[in-house]
């Protein structure tokens, strides 16, 4: 886990508008930065980047977040990955867990990482170069339907049929990196001897394999006329690894974002010519089936997924593989699907032949996750035999064992037990279901408390406001907020835990970052402090002073009035009566000192 300190100090250095402007055009707009939002559709700005939060905010949208955030959001990596990315840019090593790797050795790695990269960058601008003095391959792609925008976009190239072209660009062809990178092929005798090293890819159209960063890790290259394999793959590198990356994913984010989803096809010349014929939100698999991995990366864009397959053995079978790979991440809030096109159509010929609303209609009407999943398990069962009902549940307890507990589990779970003449409950019992839904009744969730108001929302948005403030207050002041409101003990308990472990240095970003994964019930006072120009310290401490007076006075009227209904028949009760009174008097006088000063 990477230290808090760390994403504090990250945070410190990093400057969010430097950040969000390497993806958005930011213009200045008062104290803030300005532009379109990146992630809704929009004609005029309402995007803000505001340098003295060091967060952004859209008043469209919502979106709200840090620099870490940001990168999250937009590029769909993952939270150590924009944590990296961040501290590269400003020179910062972030401590990881395996920092007991020798320092030579995680040199020597990132230095190969270096390598391949750089070869890989070197080797696509050849082979785009190559494509403009190809009129074979030029014409093979005109006769695709593709234009040179488009080719330009997914930076489409060519491999001449040479065995050694790359040495034109390469000084030194015998590089490690060359071969560890996937580009060349070294070739060796049974002994090992006389090795010869000649290109991976000859004479074939090739398509670029970005990561989310859009920086080149891996190649596929087609043929252009009946030779085989018809697709040849980069290997498995340092870089690239299939089971992680999905073609055409960098390329697609905005527009992924302007459609509401995603759709996932079989191939490089599916994404490319749908990206040609309106449809650019299209992705495509590296020759591999579709992972755990893929799905996540492809709900960390959008929350609904659409697997586009065709429909012979073949498509069901990859359809029936990403059924498996999605069940772990199916919940409530995302929309899977699975789109099933004529065996005579991949998605490329189904729209030149029948048009771009033919398509969007098949997507429409894609087959549900949970329909798919129940036709799966009922495909070859007898429903009107005991023994067809019980392979049935039986092919089904699996499937629903990996899918976490959630309404949609649920829902799958009841269409299962119609099918099958049994009881929701039942099924939950038989399949030993985690936290099982139809049997229990399920506690709201911690997010979906009401969320603090009057006073104590007060005192608990200056805190995280500004964080510091919270340092400064003694544990007589903060025993007061707790007394005061006892619902919001563990709330105020996080607040204050973060805040004093991020010291007298500690700002809004870097806790609201903090507070970013555990912290939903933050989440409305941060989108509204996000929202608000910022606020003066010096304002905020008075305003925090008094606010955790009122708390104490309105706490010291409560037990007197206790007291007093009591009938104060003892010394202690009379003697507490007027200890009270005094700290009530106290507070008074302390309050209109203050005020004369200001």
């Amino acid at each position: 886990m990477i230290p808090q300190s760390f994403i504090q100090d990250l945070l410190t250095r990093v400057d969010i508008v430097d950040v969000v402007g390497r993806y958005v055009p930011l213009k200045k707009g008062g104290a803030n930065f300005m532009g379109l939002c990146p992630f809704h559709n929009e004609k005029s700005p309402s995007f803000t980047v505001s340098p003295t939060k060091q967060f952004y905010h859209c008043f469209g949208c919502g979106a709200h977040g840090t620099a870490i955030g940001f990168l999250i959001e937009y590029s769909g990596v993952g939270f150590v990955e924009a944590v990296k990315d961040l501290a590269q840019n400003v020179g910062m090593v972030v401590p990881e867990n395996d920092d007991k790797i020798p320092p030579a050795q995680r040199a020597a790695y990132q230095a190969q990482s270096l390598a391949l990269s750089e070869a890989m960058t070197i080797a696509c601008d050849f082979y785009r170069q190559n494509l403009r003095n190809a009129p074979d391959a030029v014409a093979y792609l005109k006769s695709r339907g593709l234009t040179g925008e488009v080719a330009a976009k997914f930076g489409l190239g060519y491999s001449v049929d040479n065995w050694d072209s790359l040495r034109t660009v390469f000084p030194d062809y015998e590089a490690t990196a060359l071969v560890e990178s996937g580009l060349v092929i070294d070739r060796t005798d049974e002994e090992g001897n006389n090795r010869k090293r000649y290109d991976r890819f000859r004479d074939r159209i090739m398509f670029p394999i970005r990561n989310t960063k859009g920086q080149v890790i891996g190649f596929g290259g087609r043929v252009m006329g009946n030779g085989e394999p018809k697709y040849l793959n980069s290997p498995e590198t340092p870089l690239f690894q299939k089971g992680n990356e999905l073609y055409g994913l960098f390329e697609a984010r905005q527009a992924i974002r302007d459609a509401g989803y995603v759709l996932v096809t079989e191939g490089y010349m599916d994404v490319v010519a749908l990206a040609q014929l309106g449809f650019p939100q299209a992705v495509a698999t590296l020759g591999t089936a579709c992972t755990a991995t893929h799905v996540h990366k492809l709900l960390r864009q959008t929350d609904q997924v659409i697997f586009s397959f065709d429909g012979d053995g073949a498509g069901r079978r990859a359809a029936r593989r990403a059924l498996d790979a999605c069940l772990p991440h199916a919940g409530d809030n995302k929309i899977i699907k699975f789109l099933f096109l004529p065996k005579e159509h991949d998605p490329d010929s189904f729209v030149r032949e029948l048009g771009a609303e033919a398509f969007e209609r098949q997507i429409h009407d894609a087959m549900p996750l949970s329909q798919f999943l129940l036709n799966e398990v009922t495909a070859e069962a007898d429903l009107n035999t005991s023994e067809g009902r019980a392979r049935a549940q039986f092919d089904a307890k699996p499937l629903l064992q990996i899918m976490p507990p959630s309404s949609l589990r649920l829902q799958i779970v009841r269409g299962l037990a119609q099918l099958t003449q049994s009881t929701a409950a039942e099924i939950e019992s038989l399949f030993e279901l985690v936290k099982p839904i139809a049997r229990a009744r399920l506690a709201p969730p911690r997010g979906n408390r009401p969320a603090p108001v009057g006073i104590e929302r007060q005192i608990i948005r200056l805190m995280v406001a500004h964080p510091s403030l919270t340092s400064e207050l003694d544990d007589a002041a903060l025993a007061a907020v707790a007394n005061f409101a006892p619902d919001r003990a563990e709330m105020l308990a996080q607040l204050i835990e973060a805040s004093r472990t991020m010291g007298a240095q500690a700002n809004f970003a870097s806790l609201a970052e903090h507070l970013r994964e555990g912290g939903a019930e933050f989440e409305s006072l941060i989108a509204e402090i996000a929202a608000q120009a910022e606020s003066d310290i010096e304002t905020a401490r008075m305003e925090l002073t008094d606010a955790i007076r009122k708390t104490k006075m309105e706490s010291l009227k409560v037990e007197l009035a206790q007291l007093a209904a009591t009938g104060m028949g003892t010394d202690d009760a009379r003697n507490r009566y007027r200890e009270l009174i005094s700290q009530q008097e106290y507070l008074r006088r302390q309050a209109e000192a203050e005020m004369a000063q200001r």
